[in-house]
């Protein structure tokens, strides 16, 4: 339960049709089998007490006796039991049966949830049996103590007041204004509900896909517990589907036709923290009773796994779908920039490095787009006095192969002469005299755009600007950039996915060696021809960064969080001392340089994460990181 984490779980006991007391035995089973996995939240299959399929034997009155019996006898037996349960029986109220949930904890009877929408269709026939509890508001009398009865019940947890569960059964969901929307709308963030889906072909795409988008529109967590083996297969058959979501995404899954246990770890203060960003999620006014319950404060044993690079897709399928995607909407902003504004020629920076090189290839897709000969994109090599032999060549041929104007302006002299300046000593390796040479260079760029009317396209990524890594009114200005919501594990995968895609041979070998070389400015001079200032080991790992920078700006995480996650994201890549390392240095990097994100050139936002100052991040330049520090330290 610390930072929000929480285990929950569904299972499918096998039960025997009209058998309360042989069911209760296989329910109190499978509970304590879920509460030795630690699991807070226990949702059983609607109706498992009886079993969904006993027909006009819910007017049997020994069968509505008996299963009374058995729930309070499953609230005797697992009172010892740290866990939130729910599970289905039919109850009888005021002369009418109700299909409904009973909420158990700590041994207590908390309520009673019956179930609204009530199917009456193909093979349902539920409205021969039960009454719909949509305006119901009483209670039952069970063991001696009168149970609140209602659909409008949303029971809270004492010690984590921030988790806030609510109940729908089955066919609620199905429906078109389900009750857990107005659940979700009035604070409950985890959604439990107890079904007894039977299976038909292709029903389980259907099932997987409502409880996904129910949970995305409802920014919950959503357990869904299943009938399964042991129900009648007089007309239909029960496979026990289960499925645990969070915000979109099925976290877990049982198989079908076998009676399983599912957990999963939902995480409560992210999907809080999504509806406080969210402005359109805005609470009802309606009224719905809140109960209390209880559970020990423990740390969760993650079973979720975090990607160590969030960034970008896991499944090989998926990535190349994304990344040709992404190289869309980056081509696509850019046409349409260069449509407004009239322009028919681009100047960029081209160093043999990856971010060149991926907006080089941008702005190529953009120009065929646009049917303008790729001759109009001027491809300007720099070379300066940590330019190696390595990224000239592939820049000069990157540039020749795609087609492009290449451009050679040798700035050494230009440079040396401003040092002269200026009073710098050449020998004196410090910020000046490498940022004298990046400025050098956006200041050839944006002439030589001013000489054939041409748009400067910036290079710099989103890794570089949530670090600072560019220099003010340097690399950091253009006139549009491309890359600005690009991270740099990302830009990797961008060009790999052109090399892998493209016909020419010799471009997809060029870009090969580009994804070879390590990252560097090059402002500093090689050592026996080789680049001697590589990016990663002055601000660390890329792969750490985009990480922390997603879990951070994403879902809001606090550092103690983060670096748990990355603990486990990690395990085996980077050690915990490494993490522990770089994690201040990106909190005190990224506050210490809004001030450069603040007045960034526009450029096409791609992806949930970005940090331009008219869009997704407003922040002030003089916001303080001590908070965020104080919090590392005490790791």
């Amino acid at each position: 339960m610390e930072q929000g984490f929480i285990k929950v779980g569904a299972g499918t006991p096998k039960v025997r049709v009209a058998d309360p007391a042989y069911n209760a035995g296989q329910i109190i089973q499978v509970i304590r089998q879920m509460a030795d996995a630690q699991a807070k939240i226990i949702v059983l299959p609607e109706l498992c007490i009886t079993a969904y399929t006993c027909g006009d034997l819910f007017w049997q009155e020994r069968l509505l006796d008996e299963a009374k019996e058995q729930l309070l006898r499953i609230a005797r037996e697992t009172r010892d039991v740290d866990a939130l349960i729910f599970v289905g029986l039919p109850i009888e109220y005021e002369s009418k049966l109700y299909n409904a949930a009973a909420v158990l904890n700590e041994g207590r009877l908390l309520g009673l949830v019956p179930k609204i929408c009530i199917p009456n269709y193909n093979e349902y026939y539920e409205a021969r049996y039960f009454t719909s509890g949509e305006d119901v508001q009483g209670s039952v009398e069970l063991g001696g103590e009168d149970v609140p009865f209602s659909a409008e019940q949303i029971f809270v947890c004492e010690q984590m007041p921030r988790l806030r569960v609510g109940v729908e059964i089955c066919e609620d969901l199905w429906t078109a204004d389900p009750p857990s929307s107005h659940l979700a709308l009035q604070g409950a963030n985890v959604i439990a509900n107890l079904s007894a889906s039977d299976e038909l072909a292709g029903k389980e795409t259907y099932r997987r896909d409502l409880i996904r988008g129910q949970s995305a529109r409802l920014l919950c967590g959503y357990i869904y517990a299943s009938a399964g083996e042991g129900e009648s297969t007089q007309d239909v058959v029960y496979c026990g589907h289960s499925l645990i979501g969070e915000n979109g995404v099925i976290l877990s899954e049982s198989s079908r036709f076998e009676n399983e246990i599912i957990y999963g770890d939902l995480d409560i203060f992210r999907l809080e923290g999504e509806r406080r960003r969210m402005s359109t999620f805005r609470p009802e006014s309606r009224y719905y009773e809140v109960i209390p319950f209880s559970l020990n404060v423990q740390e969760t044993v993650l079973e979720r796994r975090f990607s160590p690079d969030p960034f970008v897709p896991e499944d090989h399928g998926d990535r190349r779908q994304r990344c040709d995607e992404i190289l869309n909407i980056q081509a696509m902003g850019l046409k349409q920039r260069l449509e407004h504004t009239g322009c028919r020629c681009a100047v960029l920076g081209l160093s043999g490095g990856l971010d060149s090189t991926l907006a080089l290839l941008v702005t190529a897709r953009a120009f065929d787009l646009l049917k303008i000969p790729r001759e109009e994109i001027m491809a300007v090599t720099m070379p300066c006095f940590g330019t190696t032999d390595r990224t000239y060549q592939n820049a000069c041929d990157l540039s020749r192969c795609m087609g492009t104007t290449l451009r050679e302006v040798d700035i050494k002299e230009a440079v040396t002469i401003h040092f002269r300046d200026i009073g710098q000593d050449p020998d004196k390796h410090d910020v000046t005299y490498e940022n004298s040479q990046a400025r050098e260079r956006t200041q050839v760029l944006m002439d030589l755009a001013n000489q054939k009317g041409g748009m400067v396209i910036g290079t710099g990524d989103l890794s570089e600007l949530a670090l600072g890594w560019a220099t003010y009114n340097g690399d950091h200005m253009s006139m549009y950039g491309v890359n600005s919501s690009i991270p740099k594990t990302l830009v990797r995968h961008l060009v790999g996915h052109y090399a892998d895609t493209c016909k020419d041979a010799a471009l997809a070998k060029i870009l090969r060696d580009v994804l070879d070389t390590p990252v560097s400015p090059e402002l500093l001079p090689p050592a026996d021809g080789v680049i001697s200032q590589k990016t990663e080991d002055l601000v660390g790992p890329y792969r750490l960064h985009d990480f922390f920078l997603y879990n951070m700006l994403r879902w809001g995480y606090s550092p103690k969080k983060i670096y748990r996650v990355a603990c486990l994201a990690f395990d085996g890549i980077y050690g915990e001392e490494i993490i522990r390392h770089w994690l201040p240095i990106f909190y005190k990097r990224f506050f210490a340089q809004q001030f450069k994100r603040s007045c960034l050139p526009d450029g096409p936002k791609v992806g949930s994460v970005a940090v331009s100052p008219r869009g997704d991040l407003r922040m002030p330049s003089d916001a303080c990181s001590a908070a965020w520090l104080e919090e590392l330290a005490e790791i």
